[in-house]
């Protein structure tokens, strides 16, 4: 006996029926595979949201660290300009890049959604769009003014070694070009996730990272020993905590970019998607981070790191940002420390004004 269908007696409309046959055919249609993509872009931008407001609120505190009067004077008063105008011009570049991306966000799901292909087909073509090649030109802009802040870094540490100067350069020149090559390749319309030059750019930015960091932190080092060397009491615990300021910075940025390193060669869309729009406000936040507290005076001087070198001696002053009268040699300083770190004076018959010059 076959079975009849049971009239429950509900009302049926016919709008609310081609909605529901609408939705159930559109979800069987969209495989379970690509809403992953969809959601990491989604996702990955709210990620680069939270990342970026980080880098706003670091903005605001290095402008307002560098505009206050240094206590001791030195080199940072001088230089504060310079710097201002550096944060101002990576905030803007990095808030071109957020706004870049998240225009297009809001193309993909309300603009252009009707598109044939729907979000997928803009995640996946997004190249194909000028907003995009913005965003990525953007962040290179971005990264062309950080390494030069970091070269500039390096040469004061080594006071301009030609054998370190001219590696670096030459490192520096070759990323630029690599990134006007994507660049140019992105303006052509090519998938993002296929460039395999964006995989070998990410890795040289690992290598002028990490090159950076092991080169200023070996000189760090090797100067902290020989003041040990010189001064038998020396407090060398200024020495240390510069080293792990820059290794901390060197370390944020670079595990997003071993994440996108790996998850491009690995093929792995939605991963890349999720930490790519980060990458820009990660890069500023890594060199924020070092500018806030050279600007609060943790910083070393280029006349400081050649005195040093030059001799095994007792240098005749070295300071970290205080005032020095006439007294008794390695005497804690009557001025109070900063952040906590202890200032040393090593004398002799004159007095003199640090310099902070890591910016």
């Amino acid at each position: 006996m076959g079975s009849r269908p049971v009239d429950l007696g509900l009302p049926v409309f016919p709008r609310q029926l081609a909605l529901v046959t609408k939705s159930s055919v559109a979800s069987s249609d969209t495989p379970q595979t690509n809403l992953w993509l969809e959601r990491s872009r989604l996702d990955g931008m709210m990620l680069g949201g939270v990342s970026y407001g980080i880098f706003a609120l670091l903005t605001v505190q290095a402008a307002a660290a560098l505009m206050q009067r240094p206590r001791y004077g030195g080199k940072i008063a001088n230089n504060r300009i310079v710097l201002l105008f550096y944060i101002f011009i990576t905030f803007v570049l990095g808030t071109i890049s957020y706004a870049a991306n998240a225009r297009y966000t809001e193309m993909i799901w309300i603009d252009l959604r009707d598109i044939s292909g729907g979000p997928l087909k803009l995640i996946e073509s997004a190249m194909k769009y000028r907003i995009n090649v913005i965003a990525l030109a953007a962040y290179f802009i971005m990264s062309w003014c950080m390494q030069a802040l970091l070269l500039h870094r390096c040469f004061i540490i080594w006071c301009r070694a030609r054998s370190v100067m001219i590696p670096m350069i030459v490192f520096y020149i070759a990323m630029i070009a690599m990134s006007i090559l994507i660049l140019i390749q992105a303006s052509t319309g090519t998938i993002f996730f296929k460039m395999n030059t964006m995989l070998l750019y990410f890795c040289m930015e690992i290598g002028f990272t990490l090159t950076y960091t092991i080169l200023v932190t070996n000189r760090l080092l090797t100067m902290r020993s020989r003041m040990k060397q010189a001064v038998a009491q020396y407090n060398s615990s200024t020495y240390d905590t510069v080293v792990l300021m820059l290794i901390e910075s060197a370390m944020l940025y670079s595990v997003f970019c071993v994440i996108l390193i790996v998850s491009i060669a690995l093929n792995f869309d939605g991963v890349s998607n999720l930490f790519n729009l980060s990458i820009t406000s990660v890069q500023g936040i890594s060199q924020l981070l070092i500018i806030i507290r050279v600007a609060r005076g943790r910083a070393i001087t280029r006349e400081w790191s050649t005195r040093v070198t030059a001799t095994s001696a007792a240098p005749t002053s070295i300071v970290f940002l205080s005032d020095i009268t006439d007294g008794v040699n390695m005497e804690r300083m009557d001025t109070p420390e900063q952040d906590g770190v202890p200032l040393y004076s090593v004398q002799s018959a004159k007095a003199a004004k640090a310099e902070a010059c890591m910016a």
